[in-house]
């Protein structure tokens, strides 16, 4: 058994160190990342507004 079961660091991996602006600006997405998920968003929902008025 261990001698010292208590002491869990380094237990879990590291924490990513992020820059200032990343920090402030909402983690690690980047604006492109973000802007191309609403691309996505809007094809979808384009496409489920075609179908809806097709029926």
């Amino acid at each position: 058994m261990a001698k010292n079961r208590n002491n869990l660091l380094g237990v879990g991996g590291q924490r990513k160190k992020l820059s200032r602006a990343q920090r402030q600006d909402g983690g690690t997405a980047s604006a492109a990342d973000r802007r191309a998920a609403d691309e996505q968003r809007q094809e979808l929902l384009r496409k489920m507004r075609e179908r809806a008025a097709q029926d």
